[in-house]
């Protein structure tokens, strides 16, 4: 197949998905108010409640969202060949990740920015809330773990992409100072400081990688990088989120979009035809990469670009406290997880045009690729050209940055560009991700506080600063020791069947709400999703335990996998008697902003 045949459908799937299941979902069943109130005005508070323009959010969303998952599962799963990745891509992206997404943004646009743990709590009951909060707690910090290994994986002795990374730093405190300070409210005007900054910081990467000191000062082992990533984690959730996080996320929105925009077109330009078979004969497990059959594991390893709990974990984190008026939803929610499908596409593409051959080289382990009797093909000329050895690279983010660079490299004017356009890819992953890994551990942070707030209410008070510090600290401490002791072939499969079952807790409580909201004739639309990926992730996670943990003697990762399906199964035994109780409830009441629900429950 034709690569560019792929860009055009999935475009017009994700065209077609927004301007009518998103109006539909955001007209018919949620009933976006742009007169109500958001919490971002009802709770200012200048720290974290701040409203914001809808396209800076929009940016700072997408780029909190769309982390290594869209990137690094595409590429994991294109062992089972091009077709099962493709498909769930662009069908769960709309019915299943866009309408998450969406859902759970307004759940906590509607309950004062409050997160997930806390809907549930108010939604579901007491006890469900309480399980759903250790849940989502021991699932950040997984997640949080797995999207940093990927950083430190893609960056190790790379000055290049180590020094472009950092200087996103600086740039993004200039823009919020400009932007909150000197300039208020001049987005432009800080859209193109960061703009231009960056582009020189990209051309100056070259440079600074021959600097001999530049060379001393970053050139980072995995146990230094694993040690600064938390750092700059811990940074993040303390300072306000106009200085540090939200203008770095925006600008590095800039960049995302921007290098998966120039991918669409070189593929216009280059129209390279597919090398891996729309499957393969590892669909049915066994394959190197990792032994899972293509079901269940197409659906957990491609989470973030079809659906992803993360991403609920960010829709009642920051971005809710964000909003300026609930029609923002619609654009911010729906959109964003649109967008973050494109970019799972393009991954899938970027692996799938490299030689089947070579791509398992790559992804596979010296001693599993001898077992398959392939010899490389284009590989030891890429890899002299990059000036880098890629072989047994596992992990994704080298494979795609090859698959990139190759596209990259047969456009016009470009060819002897290969080695630049590899390690602008790598640096390209390494920030992409990183946007998640500040916004979650500022996340962790107020799941933290709530939690804590219960036993010593001191912890509640938002700008208690000893509360903020100790928070923080506690929460980042513990997804960094598991970045400096684990490694991505452990923690990633965890990450992914534990990420999977959050999205469906979502879809369960989000479903609760809209029942509650007597709009039961349109629950189908959560409860579908919801209640299926619940089961496809359960499944996974048993073979996972007892195909992979036990028999290699990984009891903690089976315990923690056992812990979490145990926490999510009772959350979804919660929310469907909840369901039994709604739906027998015969007479409707009318809320504080008259609207007519079955029953009232505070916000």
């Amino acid at each position: 197949m034709n690569a560019l045949t792929v860009v055009l459908v999935a475009l017009c799937v994700f065209a077609l998905g927004y301007r009518f299941y998103g109006l539909f979902i955001a007209n018919k069943v949620l009933g976006l108010n742009m007169e109500r109130q958001t919490p971002a005005y009802a709770m200012a508070d200048g720290h974290d409640y701040v409203a914001t323009n809808q396209f800076v959010l929009f940016g700072h969303h997408f780029a909190a969202i769309a982390a290594a998952g869209p990137l690094l599962g595409p590429v994991l799963a294109a062992q089972f060949g091009y077709l099962p990745g493709m498909l769930w891509i662009l069908i769960g992206a709309v019915l299943a990740g866009a309408v998450h997404d969406m859902v759970v943004l307004f759940a906590s646009v509607r309950h004062k920015g409050h997160s997930l743990a806390k809907i549930a709590e108010v939604e579901i009951g007491k006890t469900t809330g309480t399980i759903a909060a250790f849940a989502i707690l021991f699932i950040l910090i997984l997640t949080l773990a797995g999207l940093s290994l990927a950083v430190v994986n893609a960056l190790f002795s790379s000055v290049w992409g180590t020094f472009t990374v950092v200087a996103t730093i600086p740039i993004a405190l200039l823009m919020g100072v400009y932007l909150h300070v000197w300039r208020k409210g001049d987005v432009a005007g800080a859209s193109a400081i960061g703009v231009i900054l960056l582009f020189l910081a990209i051309l100056a990467g070259p440079y600074v990688a021959e600097s001999p000191m530049c060379i001393r000062w970053l050139t980072l082992s995995k146990k230094e990088l694993s040690i600064l990533i938390p750092i700059y984690g811990f940074a993040a959730s303390v300072l306000p989120v106009w200085l540090l996080l939200c203008p770095r996320d925006y600008l590095s929105t800039y960049l995302k979009l921007g290098t998966i925009g120039m991918l669409a077109a070189g593929i216009f330009f280059v129209r390279p035809n597919f090398q891996m078979p729309a499957l393969t004969e590892f669909i049915h497990g066994g394959g190197p990469v990792f032994s899972g059959a293509v079901f269940p594991f197409v659906f957990i390893t491609i989470a973030c670009g079809a659906l992803s709990g993360f991403h609920a974990i960010i829709g009642t984190g920051t971005t809710p406290k964000m909003i300026e008026n609930e029609r923002q939803i619609l654009f911010v929610g729906f959109g964003a997880m649109l967008v973050e499908g494109f970019v799972a596409i393009m991954a899938l593409i970027a692996a799938c045009v490299l030689v089947p051959a070579d791509y398992f080289a790559i992804n596979s382990s010296p001693e599993a690729y001898a077992k398959l009797g392939m010899t490389p093909v284009n590989l030891p000329d890429l890899a002299k050209a990059v000036g880098e050895n890629v072989q047994g690279r596992p992990g994704g983010a080298v494979s795609l940055a090859l698959g990139m660079a190759y596209i990259f490299s047969k456009v016009p004017f470009m060819q002897h560009l290969l080695a630049y356009w590899y390690h602008f890819a790598i640096m390209f992953e390494a920030v992409f991700i990183l946007t998640a890994v500040d916004t979650g551990t500022r996340v962790g942070r107020f799941f933290l506080q709530e939690m804590l707030g219960k036993v010593m209410p001191r912890f509640n008070e938002k700008h208690w600063m000893p509360g903020i510090l100790i928070t923080s600290l506690i929460f980042t401490v513990c997804w960094g020791y598991l970045v400096y002791t684990g490694d991505i072939g452990t923690i990633w499969p965890l990450f992914g069947m534990s990420n999977q079952l959050l999205a469906s807790s979502g879809l369960i409580i989000g479903t609760t709400m809209i029942i509650r909201m007597n709009k039961a004739r349109y629950a189908w639309i959560t409860a579908v999703p919801g209640i299926a990926m619940a089961g496809i992730t359960i499944i996974a996670g048993y073979q996972n335990i007892f195909n992979n943990y036990l028999p290699n003697k990984k009891y903690l990762l089976a315990s923690m996998a056992i812990v979490v399906m145990a926490l999510m199964v009772l959350v979804f035994v919660g929310a469907i008697l909840r369901w039994i109780q709604l739906l027998g409830i015969k007479s409707t009441v009318k809320d504080t902003h008259a609207e007519t629900v079955l029953e009232v429950v505070p916000e």
